[in-house]
């Protein structure tokens, strides 16, 4: 399980994407690099990173499912996720 204060950080960076998003893709366009650099650092999607949206781990991720390889594992052993059981040949 992640921290708190990890996912919470995550969370505050995806909000400020999105509110600077606009207007970061019409500066983008302009051309006007000077005043991208003065935008705050966390309003770049670049620094976003996948997370688990159970456990807010950040490593194992698949994108497809949107959680982590451990909890991925969990739940199709349960039955929780359609469509998918575990391989035997």
């Amino acid at each position: 399980m992640a921290k708190e204060s990890m996912k919470a950080r995550q969370a505050k960076r995806e909000r400020m994407v999105a509110k600077y998003a606009a207007k970061r893709a019409a500066l983008k366009a302009a051309g006007d690099y000077e005043a991208l650099q003065a935008l705050p650092r966390n309003a770049s999607p670049v620094r976003l990173h996948n997370r688990c949206k159970i456990s807010g781990r950040p490593k194992g991720y698949m994108r497809q499912f949107g959680i982590s390889r451990i909890n991925f594992r969990e739940m199709a052993s349960a039955g929780l996720i359609p469509g998918v059981k575990k391989a035997s040949w």
